[in-house]
């Protein structure tokens, strides 16, 4: 193997040895697990404008080697509080149901896990965009079922949201791992809601797109290059553009809530 080859290699283990660690180094019991916000989340006592935001963590215990739990945050112009759109498997053990749509921290961190920022839209246009948004959540077909692998999961969910809401631009790294899913059919847009895919019951398939880039999904795993980077399993992303846009109308151009107990879930 020639001398470049092999510190690429090297340094895709250590980025993958650092990822596992990290999601596994603190986090030994999801009760006591931390909640609380890391800031990434505008307060609504002094952002007045809509915005939506979408964000990522790593899942708790031995699944956040591989995956991350996604969600939807919107708070619409003049809201007091943010509203989170999310599918959480625990739940079907008692509801009919795994879609939550409640009042949380957007920004909070998932049983530890701190979270990432994958879109962020605010302004003009955007209150549309979460009329949209609300509209997809509960029309989400999953609702009664959940498998962390292929999916339908969460990340099923935020991908379905993202499709029917494309002006979000939403990048899903390759550890949203269930955002290739598209139940009984094998051709669609790709997770972005632009480009287009083939997907064989999210275990296998191809997806492109100017947002997602080239993804190739091999069992479930996402191998990808695109304008966030390079997107590997385990990994996630190695390099990434500038950050989430924050101009919706460019776009269409071209903590724990209190009193609420949570179970960890992808």
């Amino acid at each position: 193997m020639h001398r470049p080859s092999r510190f690429a290699v090297y340094a895709v283990v250590v980025t993958a040895i650092t990822a596992a660690t990290s999601c596994v180094s603190t986090r030994s019991d999801w009760r006591t697990a931390s909640r609380e916000p890391v800031g990434l989340a505008p307060d609504p006592a002094e952002v007045k404008e809509a915005v939506v935001q979408v964000y990522g963590a790593r899942t708790f215990g031995a699944k956040g080697l591989f995956g991350v739990h996604t969600w939807v945050a919107v708070k619409p112009a003049e809201a007091k509080e943010w509203t989170v759109y999310e599918v959480i498997g625990w739940r079907l053990r008692y509801s009919e149901s795994a879609i939550v749509v409640h009042h949380r921290p957007p920004d909070a961190r998932w049983f530890g896990s701190a979270p990432e920022l994958y879109a962020d839209r605010r302004g003009p246009g955007v209150d549309a965009l979460i009329e949209r948004i609300d509209k997809a959540a509960r029309g989400y077909p999953y609702g009664a079922e959940y498998r962390a692998w292929p999916g339908p999961n969460s990340n099923t969910f935020t991908s379905w949201i993202a499709r029917a809401v494309p002006e979000l631009e939403v990048d899903l790294p390759s550890t949203a791992i269930g955002k290739d899913y598209l139940g009984s059919s094998i051709v669609g847009t790709a997770p972005s809601g632009s480009g287009f895919q083939l997907s064989l019951g999210g275990v296998l398939g191809l997806a492109v797109s100017a947002v997602d880039g080239v993804e190739l999904n091999v069992l479930g795993l996402n191998f990808g290059v695109g304008p966030s980077g390079v997107k590997l399993p385990m990994v996630g992303r190695v390099g990434s553009s500038s950050g989430p846009s924050t101009d919706v109308e460019k776009s269409q151009s071209k903590g724990r809530v209190p009193g609420e107990r949570l179970e960890p879930a992808l």
